[in-house]
Formats: C-alpha cells, structure tokens, sequence
C-alpha cells in the first residue's frame, strides 16, 4: 500500500469516526453558533523555531479543520476573530506581512473547490472595515458578494474588529437614525425616548448573527479581548491550553459537552 492509498484509508477512518461522535453528539442539543478566537500564533513560531508569518500559515490550517468539523456536525454560525483594531500598533512589517497572508486566504475562500462553496457557506467580514488597505478591502467585498447565495451556514470574520468599536458605531447609527426620525416628525416628544436596546442591537456589525453559545480562546487564556462583549453575556467560554495552531477534533468535543452539560444553567440565566 502506497503512501496515498494509506492517507486516502486515514481520512476514510477520520471521516467515519467522526460521524459516530457527531452522531452521539447531537443526541442532547447541539450549538447553533461557535466562536473562535485564535490565540497563540506567534508563541508557536517562537516555540518551533519557525520564520516570521509561518505560525499565522499553521494557525490557518487548524482554521479549516476547525470549520470542517463544526460544518460538518450542522453548526449554523462560526465566528472568528482574525485581526483586532489593536494588533495595527504591531511592527509595520508584522502587520503587512499579516494582511497579505489575509488577502491571499481570503481569495482562496471564493474558489470553486473552496471549503466554504463545498459546505454552501456565507462568509460575512464583520468590523470597522475602512481601516483595511483597500487590496484586502475589496478582497473581503469580493468574498462577501461571491457567497451571498450560499445559505446552509455562515462564517463571520472578525477583521479591524473590537468590542468597543461595534458599539460605538451602533450608538453612533442609532443616534443618526433617531435624529432623522425626529426632523421628519418635527415633534419633540420624541427626544426623550431616543434609543432603545433594540436598535443598538440591530446596528451592530454582529447584528447577522444570533449570540454564540461558545467562545473557545485557546492558549488557556480567559480573557476575551474585546471581543464579543455585548453578545457573550450568557455563552460557554472555553479555553484549551493548547496554543492555536495546535487545537484538534478532541478539543472541540470537550467544549461541547461541556456547553451540553452547563446548558440548563445557559437557560435559565438567560431567562432572568
């Protein structure tokens, strides 16, 4: 048996035993929506001795891994976070170097034999997105028109993103769309009940996405970065000690059970 005959029987096996768990998974209730930040990139590099950018190369392997296998147990959303608004005070060679290796991913998300046209997913680019050079700018545009019509799940990538920004943004459009309610009414008993929750939370970048039930930040840190704040308030956050190039299948598993096991407390927290 030949070395491809050998990885071809590999991926079969996987591939089965794979199935099996998901099949034994969605037995109880499954997660509808799974966030991703990728921690520990550079750390891999330093630990492995590799050349800078070659860590991001790695993480974004485990990313498809990482999607594949949501996908394939029927996660709708997935949502990473690829690039915050503070990693542009990096090097400037750091950063160019990091929004090439983007511009180059993200046009292989729109090619035909693509993972996300393989699954019928919708990629969105979730973020300030003016703070991008316009080369990866109009790559995001492409990729987001290209996929408009994918409909069986969604892939959200947090790009120039943080917490703080979204909601800045969203209070800034809600107090433009009030305002011009009000000039149109010319009634002033209007300003009073200016903005509610409702219309923050329908101008969020986010706002294409239901909240996630799982936050996995791996590296074992437990902080959340500005990332996701308004929406984290009743999800799973899990966070595996492993750095992010090094997450696996098993890594997955555990955080959904554990999202099953805590989902009666998820509940009820959010019914109070």
């Amino acid at each position: 048996m030949d070395i491809k005959q050998r990885t071809q029987m590999y991926t079969s096996l996987s591939s089965f035993a794979r199935k099996c768990i998901f099949g034994i998974l969605s037995v109880a209730t499954l997660p509808n929506h799974i966030a991703f930040i990728m921690d520990g990139n550079r750390r891999y590099s330093k630990q492995h001795n590799l050349v800078d950018g070659e860590g991001h190369k790695v993480g974004y392997s485990s990313l498809m891994s990482m999607l594949r296998y949501c996908y394939e147990l029927g996660v709708k959303y997935v949502t990473v976070y690829a690039f915050s608004i503070e990693n542009f005070k990096r090097s400037p060679e750091e950063v160019q170097s990091l929004m090439d290796l983007m511009e180059e991913k993200i046009e292989g998300l729109i090619k035909e034999e693509s993972l996300v046209n393989q699954y019928g997913v919708r990629v969105y680019f979730i973020g300030n997105l003016k703070l991008l050079n316009k080369s990866v700018r109009l790559a995001a545009a492409r990729a987001m028109d290209a996929t408009a019509k994918n409909s069986k799940a969604v892939l959200l990538i947090c790009i120039a993103y943080t917490s703080t920004d979204e909601i800045l943004h969203s209070v800034e459009e809600s107090c433009e769309e009030k305002w011009d309610e009000i000039k149109v009414l010319n009634d002033k008993k209007h300003e009073k009940d200016i903005i509610s929750v409702l219309d923050i939370e329908r101008h969020m970048y986010m706002a294409v996405a239901p909240d996630p039930d799982i936050i996995i930040r791996t590296s074992g840190e437990t902080r959340l970065s500005n990332f996701l704040l308004w929406q984290s308030s009743n999800c799973l956050l899990c966070s595996p000690s492993v750095l992010w190039p090094e997450i696996g299948f098993r890594h997955l598993v555990q955080a959904i059970l554990g999202f099953q096991y805590n989902l009666y407390y998820l509940n009820k927290q959010k019914q109070t």
